[in-house]
Order: C-alpha cells, then structure tokens, then sequence
C-alpha cells in the first residue's frame, strides 16, 4: 500500500499472547455500547447546526463547551497518556484520580483498556499486533489507504479481539485506586453528559439553556474529542513531516496540533515516549506539557522526563 512518509521495516514478535477474544455475548454488547457512544455524539452534532444557524450559540454555550472539552481533553492528553501510559512525570495519588476521571469523561473508554490499547500501540507500531495502524490493509492503492484510514480512526473499535490488559497494563491493575476509577467508567460517562446540562440551568437559569449547553457542552464536545483523538492514530500515522527517525510512520501534524492538546506532534513522541513534552521544537505549541509544568510549580508533579539535546540530535532527521 502506499504512504507517505518513510519508514524501516523491523521483525515483531507473534500476536499471541497480546490479544484476547472476547465471548460472543460480551462481543455484542460492547460493539452496542460502543456504537452508541460513538452515534449519539454525532447526532447532537447533527441537532447542533440548526441551533448554531437559527438561535445562533450563546456565551454560556461557548463556555461550557470550551470547559469541558479542556477538562476532559487534557484529561486524555496529560492523565490517559502521558502520565498512565508513559509515566512521563509521576504526581500525588488525588492528582492521578482525578486526571484518570477527567480522561474517562471523555468517552474513549475504561482507562485501564486505554492505557493497554495505546502501550500494544507502541510496543507494535504499524506492524501486526498493532490495534490501530493504517498501514496494515492487503488492499492497493487508494482502497487500500481508505480502509487503513477507516480501521486506524475507528474501525478499530470494533475489532473482535481486544488487548490483553493482564500483559500491558499489570501496574495500573494493580493500583486500588485506579482499578476504582476503571469500574466506576458508567458514573464518569454520566457525568460527561449531564455536568453540561446541569451547568446550562444554573447559568441561564432556563430549561433551554440546559437544552443548549447539553448539545454544545456534552454531545457536540464528545464528537469532537473522539475524531481529534482518533485523527492522531489515523491522520498522524499517515500525513504530515518527520522530524526524528523512527520506526513506524508517525508524523507531526501542525494544524490537528492546536485542537488536540500538543498531541498531534506525533513523530515528536514515537521518538521520545517517555518525553513529558511533545512540542519539541520552538515554535510548537503543547498546552498539555504547559498543564504538566504548571502541577510541577504547585509541587504536585514531580519527576517530569524530557528528553535530551544529544538524544534528539542522534535521532533528528536531515531537513
């Protein structure tokens, strides 16, 4: 199939082990609850252009959105993977709570099945074993790049096989605290639907307002989350400049950069995982290692990995 960027190929070792299928039972009702979770987010996207085109979008609308699309974004970007999955800086147990609920607010799934999900990721980058590469599809040509595109951004989610979490994430099942977090996923789903709403009320003080907040707040955030974050497994793994040599096809994206928290500097952090900040260069903005700095300065973050001159230079590619 062809790309466009470059890559070295590598051997991986076999997919067994890493994957589990689950029963047939449980398969139909994940795949209900994730279609769900991924319609009903669209649909009040749908209900959202009328309301944007006829009433037009209020200041409390804008805010709630922006409030809660940071709360739950920087709560996949920071606590999700940079702090669960990488361990890039480790912060108070509150602090890892509550950045882990704030993730899961975001209607991506349980944490412990993120962090697993993203750590197969890169222990198999755009080889087999990979849940979520583009590059895997037997298909030529722009049918092949269209399904690889699909299965990367969210055909995935459908998959019969999932990962095997036992394998990939044994520290955080082993962490009480966020083996709490993972069960209590539904309540934190809740939340994420009706915080919106709720904070709608108590602003205008008006039923419609709560309408209004829980289309722009709730549905329309999700939407938008979901296809920012799955734009980096797909979008990032296919379009865009590398900066560092790797071995997969990550790329840095400048523009799916300002909407995804820093995240989007993708090639940046397959070069350096561990790194806490994923703008690595001057002018490349990363909200999300802002946001790690500044728990840093309230001494509630500690530890923070970044990667060195030397390091960047043995791998940085010639322009």
């Amino acid at each position: 199939m062809s790309t466009l960027v470059d890559a070295p190929s590598i051997q991986t070792e076999s997919r067994t082990g890493i994957t589990a299928v689950r029963p047939d039972n449980v398969q139909r009702l994940e795949r209900r609850v994730t279609l769900a979770v991924t319609i009903l987010p669209f649909l009040g996207t749908v209900v959202a252009v009328p309301l944007l085109w006829g009433r037009g979008i209020g200041f409390p609308d804008v805010a709630i959105f922006l409030f809660m699309y940071c709360l739950t974004g920087l709560g996949v970007t920071v606590g999700f993977h940079r702090m669960l999955t990488h361990g890039s800086f480790d912060a108070k147990p509150w602090v890892r709570a509550t950045l882990a609920a704030c993730g899961s607010m975001a209607l991506q799934g349980p944490v412990i099945r993120w962090v697993a999900d993203h750590r197969r990721h890169h222990a198999f980058a755009d080889l087999p074993g990979d849940p979520h590469s583009p590059h895997l599809e037997e298909a030529e040509g722009i049918k092949g790049v269209l399904t690889g595109l699909w299965h990367s951004h969210m055909g995935w989610l459908f998959d019969k096989e999932t990962t095997k979490v036992s394998r990939f994430a044994p520290d955080l099942l082993k962490e009480p605290a966020m083996r709490q977090v993972d069960r209590l996923f539904p309540l934190w789903a809740a939340t994420s639907f009706l915080a919106p709403a709720l904070l709608g009320l108590l602003i205008t003080r008006s039923l419609y307002g709560a309408l209004t907040a829980f289309v722009w707040g709730g549905l329309f955030r999700i939407f938008l989350l979901h296809h920012v974050t799955w734009s980096i497994n797909s979008i990032c793994h296919f379009y865009g400049s590398r900066a560092f040599a790797t071995q997969d096809y990550s790329t840095n994206n400048w523009l799916l950069s300002l909407v995804s928290f820093g995240e989007a500097w993708h090639n940046n952090h397959h070069a350096f995982p561990t790194s806490a900040r994923h703008g690595l260069g001057r002018w490349q903005p990363d909200p999300s290692a802002a946001l790690i700095r500044l728990l840093a300065k309230l001494g509630l973050a500690w530890n923070i990995k970044l990667p060195g001159e030397k390091q960047m230079t043995a791998k940085r590619l010639l322009s």
